[in-house]
């Protein structure tokens, strides 16, 4: 109530005041400094405390050890030279993060992005038409799992996440715009997305063709469209089987497929929600208006809001820490699908085959960071104090803290140090996507039907034609 008040006000003084001469600029000013600060943002805002630069100097550290010069790539795990197009993404954002929390001076920001965006205008595609789910990060080479040269097929969800980040890149900072540009208008979007903005994933099928399947996953396919819709597709809503089931009073959205018919169990976690959230404010890509306390993207806004209400009320009602999303092993099963809901169950463990493993169950190091940025409350205020040692000086941030004993999961990733790291510069700046309008190299191409490549750009395809 308080917020809301304090935001009716603000906003009805701009309204009254905005044409009022040099006084009211003055006003308006003023309330443009008090729209920034930390009473108009729901979870945590403003510069970083001592003890969080050091948090961000933690991991850090993973990108620094684990980073490969010929490439700009950054191994996915500590010591092993793999990288996802997910993995690629959050290498983007950590080092934004780096440079806007000056762990990185401008030079040696410009090094390490100019060598990645080199390697994206010069990297092997799938099939010859999108990036190969894995690469060798030392060699720049597409590899299977066992990161031996294979071509696999292209992950959409992966290659969302990637199309934010770049789309981030080019519009923080215009001077890499055109690279940024020229990167993608290499991909071919006939095949990953359909008119009505459907993604497709890909296999090796039989003869060696492309085999595409729907790349549905409840929370990664809405966080995944976003992306795209970034470039400008039209997207629209999976039309998945979802349902609702409550956990604790909360009611869970998750997806009603028969995991053996769709080859995954689509398990409901925290990281989808929580990206969401810091990089999109919960809005609608298009939304450059909307003050921190809005959300005009209603179902990710809302299915948010019960990821972290279930978890915070089950440790109020059983006095267990959660903070649950996927997380990485350094042994089998090496990535554990830790759930709120999955396969019919709540907290349910699993590895991708759907064996339990509620041994594996962990208090998540990145889920915590996101909960405890996205949310201030005494919750995450208690989850933080749990999880703030979870590190190791030289090499960065834990996957996290077994509930079941305590111990820590000594395993080291990409993606649980830049979630660090994306959650302190959310905190630093607020809401990290912001819409430009501004004209860009692919802007001007794009335009012209003469020079246009012939790849399925939204300026080339159909208009949507829904199936009854």
């Amino acid at each position: 109530m308080k917020h809301a008040f304090l935001l009716s006000c603000y906003l009805f003084c701009l309204v009254y005041l905005s044409g009022c001469g040099v006084v009211v600029r003055s006003l308006h000013r003023s309330a443009e400094n008090l729209s920034t600060s930390p009473i108009f943002h729901q979870g945590r805002y403003g510069d970083l405390t001592e003890e969080e630069q050091q948090w961000a100097k933690i991991a850090w550290l993973y990108f620094e050890n684990n980073y490969n010069p010929a490439t700009g790539l950054v191994n996915s795990r500590d010591g092993y030279p793999s990288v996802s197009v997910w993995d690629i993404a959050d290498t983007i954002a950590a080092t934004l993060a780096a440079k806007e929390l000056a762990l990185i001076d401008a030079y040696a920001f410009d090094q390490r992005i100019s060598t990645l965006l080199d390697f994206l205008n010069r990297m092997n595609l799938s099939f010859g038409k999108l990036p190969n789910k894995l690469y060798h990060a030392g060699d720049g080479q597409m590899v299977n799992a066992g990161n031996q040269p294979d071509e696999i097929g292209w992950s959409a969800v992966d290659i969302g996440r990637l199309l934010i980040w770049l789309h981030i890149l080019k519009t923080r900072l215009p001077a890499y715009s055109e690279y940024v540009d020229k990167a993608v208008l290499r991909w071919q979007f006939c095949d990953i997305i359909d008119n009505c903005g459907q993604l497709q994933g890909s296999a090796r099928g039989e003869a060696q063709a492309v085999q595409t399947y729907p790349d549905t996953r409840i929370g990664y396919t809405e966080y995944a469209q976003a992306g795209f819709e970034m470039w400008g597709f039209t997207m629209q809503r999976a039309q998945l089987s979802y349902a609702v089931t409550n956990i604790l009073g909360v009611n869970i959205v998750h997806d009603d497929r028969d995991p053996r018919l769709v080859g995954n169990y689509s398990p409901v976690v925290s990281l989808p929600y929580l990206l969401y959230g810091l990089e999109l404010n919960w809005d609608k890509t298009d939304d450059a208006r909307s003050t921190p306390l809005q959300h005009t993207d209603t179902f990710m806004a809302d299915q948010a809001m019960n990821i972290y209400a279930v978890q915070a009320r089950r440790y109020a009602q059983n006095n267990i820490f959660t903070a649950r999303t996927e997380n990485a092993s350094n042994a089998e099963p090496y990535i554990v699908l830790d759930s709120i809901f999955a396969g019919g169950f709540a907290w349910n463990t699993l590895d991708a085959k759907g064996n339990y493993l509620p041994h594996l169950a962990l208090v998540s190091t990145r889920a915590t960071f996101g909960l405890w940025g996205l949310w201030k409350t005494p919750y995450t205020d208690k989850l933080m104090n749990l999880m703030k040692s979870t590190y190791q000086g030289d090499k960065g941030w834990y996957e996290g803290r077994y509930e079941l004993t305590g111990g820590h999961n000594r395993t080291f990733t990409s993606a649980t140090n830049a979630t660090v790291l994306e959650v302190l510069f959310y905190k630093k700046i607020g809401k990290l996507y912001r819409p430009v309008q501004r004209q860009t190299y692919m802007d001007i191409l794009l335009a012209d039907e003469f020079k246009r490549p012939p790849r399925c750009f939204p300026q080339s395809r159909d208009k949507c034609q829904k199936q009854p």
